[in-house]
């Protein structure tokens, strides 16, 4: 199937996208989104062509995706707030053929050396914008509908064709073009749906505030939510106090972001009793969220977040907590139709171990664009994803994560996992973040170093933190320097860039 036909067959006087003032219909949207195929087809674009979406989380990403999905074309989500020579170099990687911006992705545009892109022919642009050579997308469409054409029919593409390109850092390494096919995507949908905890409903409001280029917004929020015909309120801009606004006037029903998300309105201070009464499913995803920030929910807001854990190359989701008894740090266990391996030098690992996530299913990606190497080092020949996750399990098969294997800090031959020194160190009430890598030492060959972001108002030595991790860690495991900063630089998913702290 062609993913675009998710739309299909919901009523058209639904609601389907709230994006600002906009309220968009099944119906409208479906129009809307005809009408970019027909631009699209009529540039001479054809099924399989190269189109790169420079959007926000707005409706223009929206019909950018069916629009170019739908008519056959591989779509590229990028990053428009990204450097511009990013920016450039993806679209280089790919063989773009067409870009769709929005006012957001414009400004890169400006920047762009076409020479380094000799593949793209065409540049859409908002009414408005100022930008040589470009296509008034706008106006473009408006002339279309006014034509009162159609539109061609979505294309047909069968489960193993390509539909999107994902740019991610991979299991490790830099920035590689994930390659995930129509099955993929809607394999994983399927997946999700099939648990008897019910994740999407028809009736759901689903807020979104993950951007849509990144692989949870894009099929875990978007296509989930309109699979099922739900309404979804797109929140272009995130901020604590607006939100619990639009949480309380849109009724959302079912919510999910990072966990800087969640801390940021745990932290608000003044929020209306009730405000949150009509969530009845809350996730959290993309990085581990600190215990402290799902229990103090739970007792001011009567909310559970519940964890799930996923990544790029499974389109994402492996494991979900939502709707389950999982104790509160649990990832879950995994959805209906994915396999999930727990392994150390090849053998499958003891509860209560730690071992690397393998995944497979249909969900699993094709590979890497054009680097069949480094697709080589992550799906085995078995079609085992290796994921370069380690968790454990225990006793009633739900899962933790622990860390990334190429985190692994080794002191005097013992492994330390970055990401449990965090959680110790976000327990102590007086700090708000922190972040830890491994430093070169000269006898244990490396030592653990923290970096810390105090919470407003609070003050902290480096001592007692030192004597905190102490009374809840191996002295191994023990930071034994830690440095105060202003803040702790994460990915656009909320996990904590290890690369730059070091």
């Amino acid at each position: 199937m062609n993913i675009a036909t998710l739309l299909e067959g919901h009523p058209g006087s639904r609601t389907a996208i709230v994006s600002g003032s906009d309220r968009v219909s099944y119906g409208q949207l479906r129009e809307e989104i005809a009408a970019i195929r027909g631009v699209l087809v009529g540039l001479g674009l054809e099924p399989g062509d190269r189109v790169a979406i420079l959007c926000g989380i707005n409706t223009r990403f929206v019909h950018a995706w069916y629009g170019a999905v739908g008519a056959g074309m591989v779509a590229v989500p990028l990053n428009p707030m990204a450097p511009a020579a990013e920016i450039q170099r993806e679209l280089s990687v790919v063989n773009a053929r067409a870009v769709i911006a929005g006012p957001a992705g414009v400004a890169a545009l400006e920047m762009l050396d076409r020479s380094e892109v000799p593949s793209l022919e065409h540049r859409l642009v908002p009414a408005g914008a100022v930008l040589e050579g470009a296509i008034d997308l706008d106006a473009a469409v408006a002339h279309h509908s006014a034509a009162r054409s159609a539109g061609p029919p979505i294309v047909d593409r069968d489960d193993e064709q390509l539909a999107t390109l994902l740019f991610t850092s991979g299991t490790a390494g830099g920035p590689k073009a994930a390659m995930l096919t129509h099955g993929n995507l809607a394999s994983n949908i399927r997946q999700v749906l099939a648990r008897p905890e019910q994740v999407a409903r028809p009736d759901d409001v689903t807020a979104c505030v993950v951007p849509l280029f990144h692989v949870l917004g894009l099929n875990s929020i978007l296509n989930l939510s309109l699979w099922v015909g739900a309404t979804l309120v797109l929140v272009e801009r995130f901020d604590p106090v607006s939100m619990v606004e639009l949480i309380v006037e849109e009724q959302v029903s079912t919510l999910a972001g990072p966990p800087t998300m969640w801390s940021a309105l745990t932290r608000l201070e003044d929020v209306e009793e009730g405000a949150f009464s009509r969530i009845r499913l809350a996730a959290s995803g993309a990085a581990a969220i600190p215990d402290r920030v799902v229990e103090e929910a739970q007792s001011r807001f009567g909310v559970r977040i519940y964890e799930g854990y996923g990544l790029t190359e499974a389109s994402p989701t492996v494991t979900l907590a939502a709707g389950t008894d999982a104790p509160i740090g649990s990832i879950g266990r995994p959805i209906p139709g994915v396999e999930v391996r727990l392994v150390d030098h090849g053998d499958d690992v003891y509860v209560g171990d730690p071992g690397e996530v393998l995944v497979r299913g249909p969900n699993v990606f094709r590979g890497y664009l054009g680097d069949p190497v480094a697709t080589a080092r992550v799906i085995d020949e078995e079609g085992w994803l290796h994921t370069g996750d380690i968790a454990v399990v225990d006793d009633d098969g739900y899962l933790y994560l622990v860390d990334r294997a190429k985190d692994l800090v080794i002191v005097s031959g013992f492994n330390v996992f970055p990401a449990e020194v965090e959680q110790v160190l976000v327990g102590h009430p007086a700090v708000r973040e922190a972040g830890v890598v491994g430093i070169p030492h000269p006898y244990s060959g490396e030592t653990v170093k923290a970096f810390v972001v105090p919470e407003d108002g609070c003050m902290v030595e480096e001592d007692e933190l030192v004597a905190w991790c102490s009374s809840e860690l191996a002295r191994y495991k023990c930071p034994t320097k830690i440095d105060f900063v202003d803040e702790i630089p994460r990915g656009m998913g909320g996990k904590v860039l290890r690369r730059e702290l070091r």
